[in-house]
Order: C-alpha cells, then sequence, then structure tokens
C-alpha cells in the first residue's frame, strides 16, 4: 500500500538505454491479485534502489483501468482519472510526471493502484450494459527514465495485492474501507504479451483536474437522521469529507441532482446508476476521504452514518478536462446571465475526457450529436482545440468500414456487436465526424485536424449517399436498420389536443447529408484535394435541387411547415432564393402559432435564433430567447437549473420532475445558444476564410431590454472584448480586437447614423449593409436604432 514498507524488496532493475524517445522498454502487467470486475481494487509494487542523482527522472505510465501511482508512500501528480478514456484497443494515452522530488538515492518503492474505470466497468443502461467493455484483465505500463536510461520498468518481477477500495465503477461509486491499508503485496505479476505498445500515446489533453471546490449552502435532516448537503450548484465531481470516529464506522454517500418539492432527496434519475461512495473509518483521529476511481453527477449529497463517527468537514469538488474559462457575458437580464453560466458548468460536467451527453445516471457517454450542435459554443466557452481533436481521434478509430460513424464514442458496443447491433450511422450523430473538424477550422484554424478527419469525413458522406435516393435520405424506423436516424431529439410538439408539426426523419436527414458534404468540399478545398472538393460540392448541389423538389412547395412551405424544417433550411441556404420571402413568412407564422415558444430539438434549436437573425427576424429572435415559459431557456432558469436540462420540461411548472426513465439536469445541448449569445447579441465571430480570429466579423444584434451587454473571448493572440449600450435610439458599441488581429463591423439595415472613432461613415449605394474595416485595439462605434 501507499504507506506499506513490508513487502518483500525485488532486486534493482538494471538501467537499460533507451533507444528511441517513443519507445517503450517496460511491459505491460497485470496483477495476480486482481480477483475481476467489480472486486477489490488491486495494486502492483516493486522496490528498487537508485545509486547516484535522482534529478531528472521522469515516469512515463499507462494502465488498462485507471490508476493511481505512489512513489516513497507520496502520490504522483494531481491529475484525476488517468490515462483518461480513449477506444483503447486502439489508442491508449499515458503521461509523463517529473518525479525527482520524490526519489531518492539507496532504497525506493513505488506502487500502482487500479480500477475498473471505463475499461471495465458496465457501460451503457440497464439491461444494457457492457461488462468488460474493453477487456477483462486490469494492467499497467510504467518506467522511470534519467538521461536517456531506464531506471525501473514494469515487469513481471512486480509484486501485487490489494487496496482498500473494496469495489469500484463508473455508475457504481466506490466502497473504500481505510481499515484495509496493511494488505501485503503477497501475489506476483504476469505480462501482457499480446499488449501492443504501438497504440500508446502522449496524453493529448490536459488531464481532469479537480477545479475550486463548493461549500455546503444550506444543510438540513431527514427524518432517518440522514444529512443532505446542498452545494448550490450541479456539477460532476465528488464530495471530499473529513471524519473522524471509531473503527468500523461507516459513512454513505449518495448523490441527487434535485431535492424535490416535498424536500425529498430525488435520485430516481440515475435509473440503475448506483453512484453511491462508502467509507468505513480506521479509527485513527481525523481522517479524510474523496473516491480515486469514479466521478457523480450531483448538486446534493447525502450523508447516513451508522456506527459512531461524526462528519467535521465537507465539500464538493467539481472535475472536469476544461478547467480555464475563455468567454464571459452580462447582460440587463440575470437570467440570461445564468442561462451562460449554466452552460459552462454543463460543460465542465461533461468534458471529462470525452464530450459525454451527462455525468450522473447508467450513461455518461460521448454522443457525436450533441457533441456536433455544441462543439462551437464549447469552443468559445473554453480552450477545446486539443480536447475535441482528441475525441475525433476515438471517433475515426471507432468508424465502421463503411463509413458510419457511431452513436457514441469511444463506442462500448465497437466489440459486442453481437449484443448492439448497428449502433451507429445516425445522421445528425456521425455528422459530427464533418461538423466538428469544420468547428476547429474556423475558431483555431487547424488544417492538421482537416487534413487528418477528411479521409473519415469523405467515407461518412459515401455512407450517406449508399442510404440515399435520389438523394433523399429516407431513414427506417428501427434503431437496429440500416440508416436509422435519432432525428431532432427530443422536439417538443405541444398539448396533445392539438400538437405542433415536428420535422421529419427524412428532412433532417437530408439536410445533414447537404450539410456534411458541403464541409467536405470545404475542407478538401482548405488541403489541397481539388478533386474530392469537386465532387462533394457536385453531391451537395444534387442533394440540394433534390431537397428543393421534395420538401419545399412553390408558397415557400418547408417540410413539415415545422420550425426546425425552417430553422435549418434557411440556415444552410437550402431554400431556392425565388421561395426564400415566402418561407421566411411560413417560418414567422410557424413561431407565432407556437406562442413564441420553442419548437425544437437537439439539432434544431442552435439553428432556431441564427436563421431568426439571418432573415432579419430579430424581434422574433428576442421573444423565443426572452419568453419564460415550458418550452424555454429561461423556463429552466426560473425552475432554479444551475445547468442545463436534457429535456425542455424536466420540471413541469407544478414542480413536478419529468418521467425519471430519462431525464437529466445536466445536459449540455440546448445551451448551444451560448453560440447565438457571443456571435449575435455580443456580436462576434470568426472569420472561415481567415480563420481562428486572425480575422473577427463584429455583426450585433441590438435587444434594447438586454442592454448594456458586455462579452469577452480569450484567443491565442488576446482578448476580444465587446460592450454596447443604448440611450433612447442610440447604440455605443466597443470593441477591442487583439494585436494581430483585424475585423470588419457589418451594421444591420435599421442601423442608421453610423460613426467608427468619431467618423461618420457614409451609407452603401443600392442598400447594401455598411461594412467598416477595424484595426487591432480599441474602436467605439455608435449608431441610431430606427424603428
Amino acid at each position: 500500500m501507499a504507506t506499506d514498507h513490508t513487502s518483500d524488496r525485488g532486486s534493482p532493475s538494471a538501467a537499460t538505454p533507451v533507444r528511441m524517445a517513443d519507445e517503450w522498454c517496460a511491459q505491460m502487467i497485470a496483477p495476480l491479485s486482481d480477483k475481476g470486475v467489480g472486486n477489490q481494487s488491486p495494486y502492483l509494487s516493486r522496490h528498487f534502489d537508485l545509486a547516484g542523482p535522482v534529478e531528472g527522472a521522469r515516469l512515463r505510465i499507462s494502465a488498462l483501468g485507471l490508476y493511481r501511482c505512489f512513489i516513497n508512500g507520496t502520490r504522483v501528480g494531481n491529475d484525476v482519472l488517468t490515462p483518461g478514456w480513449t477506444s483503447y484497443w486502439n489508442r491508449l494515452s499515458y503521461q509523463t510526471y517529473d518525479v525527482s522530488d520524490l526519489l531518492k538515492p539507496g532504497a525506493n518503492r513505488i506502487e500502482i493502484w487500479l480500477g475498473d474505470g471505463w475499461f471495465r466497468s458496465p457501460l451503457l443502461w440497464k439491461g444494457n450494459e457492457v461488462p468488460n467493455t474493453w477487456g477483462a484483465r486490469l494492467g499497467t505500463i510504467a518506467e522511470i527514465v534519467k538521461d536517456g536510461e531506464i531506471l525501473l520498468k514494469t515487469d513481471s518481477s512486480w509484486q501485487s495485492g490489494l487496496t482498500p477500495i473494496v469495489k469500484s465503477g463508473i455508475y457504481f461509486g466506490e466502497n473504500y474501507d481505510a481499515r484495509l491499508t496493511d494488505l501485503p503485496a503477497d501475489k506476483g505479476s504476469v505480462a501482457l504479451k499480446d499488449f501492443d505498445p504501438g497504440i500508446l500515446v502522449p496524453h493529448e489533453i490536459e488531464a481532469v483536474q479537480e477545479l475550486d471546490c463548493l461549500e455546503p449552502v444550506s444543510i438540513s435532516k431527514e427524518p432517518s437522521g440522514s444529512t443532505i448537503y446542498d452545494f448550490g450548484q450541479n456539477c460532476a465531481g465528488y464530495v471530499a469529507l473529513s471524519v473522524s470516529g471509531e473503527a468500523g464506522a461507516h459513512v454513505l454517500i449518495e448523490h441527487a441532482e434535485l431535492v424535490d418539492a416535498n424536500g425529498r432527496f430525488d435520485n430516481d434519475n440515475l435509473r440503475a446508476a448506483r453512484a453511491c461512495a462508502e467509507y468505513t473509518l480506521k479509527g485513527e483521529g481525523l481522517e479524510h476521504y474523496r473516491p480515486h476511481f469514479t466521478f457523480f453527477g450531483y448538486r446534493y449529497a447525502r450523508i447516513t452514518i451508522t456506527g459512531r463517527a461524526e462528519i467535521r468537514s465537507i465539500q464538493s469538488i467539481p472535475i472536469s478536462s476544461v478547467t480555464k474559462l475563455q468567454a464571459s457575458l452580462s447582460t440587463a437580464s440575470p437570467l440570461v446571465d445564468r442561462l451562460f453560466q449554466n452552460t459552462i458548468w454543463s460543460q465542465r460536467s461533461n468534458f471529462i475526457e470525452v464530450p459525454t451527453d451527462c455525468p450522473q445516471r447508467d450513461e455518461r457517454l460521448g454522443w457525436t450529436g450533441d457533441a456536433q450542435v455544441f462543439a462551437s459554443t464549447a469552443c468559445y466557452l473554453h480552450d477545446c482545440q486539443d480536447f475535441l481533436s482528441k475525441w475525433l481521434r476515438d471517433l475515426m478509430a471507432d468508424q465502421r468500414a463503411d463509413g458510419q460513424i457511431s452513436h457514441v464514442s469511444p463506442d462500448p458496443t465497437r466489440y459486442h456487436e453481437d449484443q448492439h447491433p448497428n449502433f451507429f450511422g445516425s445522421t445528425g450523430w456521425g455528422d459530427a465526424i464533418c461538423v466538428v473538424p469544420w468547428t476547429l477550422w474556423t475558431h483555431y484554424g487547424d488544417r492538421k485536424i482537416l487534413e487528418e478527419t477528411l479521409g473519415a469525413m469523405e467515407r461518412w458522406c459515401d455512407y450517406l449517399w449508399s442510404i440515399s435516393d435520389g438523394p433523399i435520405v429516407k431513414p427506417p424506423r428501427g434503431m437496429t436498420q440500416r440508416g436509422f436516424t435519432f432525428g431532432d431529439w427530443l422536439q417538443p410538439t405541444g398539448s396533445t389536443e392539438k400538437p405542433l408539426p415536428t420535422i421529419s426523419d427524412d428532412v433532417s436527414a437530408t439536410i445533414y447529408f447537404y450539410i456534411s458534404s458541403r464541409l467536405t468540399a470545404k475542407a478538401a478545398a482548405v488541403v489541397g484535394n481539388r478533386e474530392l472538393c469537386e465532387r462533394m460540392e457536385a453531391r451537395a448541389a444534387q442533394i440540394s435541387k433534390a431537397f428543393a423538389h421534395e420538401f419545399i412547395t412553390p408558397a415557400g412551405r418547408v417540410g413539415n411547415d415545422d420550425q426546425t424544417s425552417y430553422a435549418l433550411a434557411i440556415l444552410h441556404d437550402l431554400i431556392p432564393s425565388e421561395r426564400l420571402e415566402a418561407a421566411s413568412r411560413n417560418f414567422r407564422a410557424a413561431i407565432e402559432r407556437s406562442e413564441m415558444r420553442i419548437g425544437t430539438g437537439f439539432l434544431g434549436t442552435p439553428a432556431l435564433l441564427p436563421a431568426l437573425t439571418k432573415i432579419g427576424a430579430t424581434d422574433l429572435a428576442a421573444k423565443l430567447l426572452l419568453q419564460e415559459e415550458v418550452p424555454g431557456w429561461l423556463y429552466q432558469v426560473k425552475q432554479g437549473a444551475t445547468t442545463i436540462w436534457e429535456r425542455w420540461d424536466a420540471i413541469g411548472a407544478n414542480g413536478v420532475p419529468h418521467d425519471s426513465s430519462m431525464n437529466s439536469y445536466n445536459h449540455y445541448a440546448y445551451g448551444a445558444v451560448c453560440a447565438w449569445l457571443l456571435e449575435h447579441l455580443a456580436g462576434f465571430r470568426p472569420d472561415e476564410e481567415i480563420p481562428g480570429f486572425r480575422h473577427i466579423v463584429f455583426e450585433p444584434v441590438i435587444i434594447p431590454a438586454l442592454g448594456p451587454v458586455h462579452a469577452h473571448h480569450d484567443i491565442e493572440a488576446g482578448r476580444i472584448a465587446v460592450d454596447w449600450s443604448v440611450n433612447n435610439d442610440l447604440v455605443t458599441y466597443d470593441v477591442t480586437i487583439p494585436e494581430g488581429a483585424s475585423g470588419t463591423f457589418v451594421a444591420a439595415r435599421r442601423y442608421s447614423d453610423i460613426s467608427v472613432n468619431g467618423r461618420s461613415v457614409a451609407p452603401e449605394s443600392g442598400g447594401n449593409p455598411v461594412t467598416v474595416p477595424l484595426k487591432s485595439g480599441q474602436s467605439r462605434i455608435a449608431f441610431r436604432l430606427r424603428s
């Protein structure tokens, strides 16, 4: 154990030169103490002697499963859930640490704890669980290197034992018995001969970190004697506690996102996820505990104590792979501001190694549809270049031979297709392979990721062509059928007495077929693949023509005359120019007959306000954003949400939660509206022709009720900042452009009397919008709003 020095000391490892910097001399070894999935966590250990100075010694380490490493009783690093989550049989991350301060000349001891983690915890939901998802045996590979020489490496001479972690799992939680700190390393280890070190890659993103702790904002007692702690913020992480008491006393920590209107601790929506931590006291003074190999999604923790023990302190510890906030928004509306903060917290909670749907229940998977609709917002709020690039590599590793993209990645069904056939291939979801790389291009100017993913983009588009008909995609209804689509997932339909129309699967699938074809053509142009560019442009033209013929009437009705069909078709220029005016009127009518309430699901919602803005219907965009009834963004804020909900109606107006079988209070998809808040309300966005914010387009949508507005976004070159306010009809719009970047101010048609830094700007001829070039530094733009 980390504090145990009683095991037999092995012979010193001979110093072995490293032939290449990326070549491993160590072996992947499995502990013979391991009893299999869902059992007590094992550890591996080794005593070793060092003859000389240890300055500059580095440990590189990975595992099948999760690991914690200790040298001479001290933990190595402070990363969480290492080595992370990848498509394990294709890619396995490793970390490198400077361990000079932990080593000493003479006798040393290293110990590596292992947990089931994502590698072999049962994943998916109840009745569909995949145990031993990527393998049945835990293992570790590690070596300490100094000046090109191996000081220590894993091999079959290592010993193994059991840790105090009695059981752990991603959905299960963790049971820890502090009395079990002296378990011996009385078992050996075995080298896994079939392990290929060629799959090892340096950790491509920042490892998961603990964020600032959250203190309880209220504490209440249940009649049973249990205590409920409200930390005031839904998050992903775990509870850290300090406790004292007698040996064998037991502390149970349960987690929930909700305490209902009657004060009931409501964790029904966790479904089959046990999601608890248990700590058994050693009985020696003040003891400290936080879980090692799991995490939870929660705002509330319920503590139940059996035996004599007392909680001395308790905190909520959020964790995330994205730790540095890079954007802000402040308006005159506390509800809008809270919506923005809720989105930040949902991203933090779900960007843990991969972009997941939710952090709390028996799911927590890297759903591709959620990620593609949120990618742009994600890149505004945090630096996601490495994070999303890494996930795209997992996506490509999971891509099927015929081009289909898995619904989730890393894909737990990849090697279990006998149990879960055809868990891949949905339009809107698989299109992440095209949408996310292009998002990284626009936000970061990342040509490399386009080069890396272009082949996968082409294969996905060719798969879509194989299931299209002229070239309309007509998906089957059954989830296991080839070509199935989730469509506009969780799209509200209004009352049962008079439901509102919703987009059909063939419309949404065909629109996304067009989107991916266009993006693949654009990506091919950027990387210089002219043949592919021309082929995909021609295909996109075919799809556009077929879409107009099939789904747009001469009177400008699109699809089922629903909000999503109009929003996506308008935003992506699928409506012929001669029908656009009529379609725009019909779009307005679709909004108005829904009483200014949202009628879109996962695919349509991110397009809704941008499409209204594009046709000049900023009045409707403002009303949709600011209305406070369900379905609506601000409704959930008024209901006390501190993260984004999965469902518009997750909690009814009467305070009653929706059916707990699918009801997460921490899903970021609908938070994609924050891209509109920054790009349109604040008014800045990257120019895809000069990407990476080297050229910034400033085109604000002024909603006087929300002024003053302050926003910023940090990029590599510095800070983009905007501030605007309205005095009667006069708008003052201040912008800051980082050194080395430039900008263009684009005025809406309703703006007049425009001046930049005190100089009047003449209107454009022919009624064209005014555009004004801007240099780096600060500029003040003033204009009046026409009624």
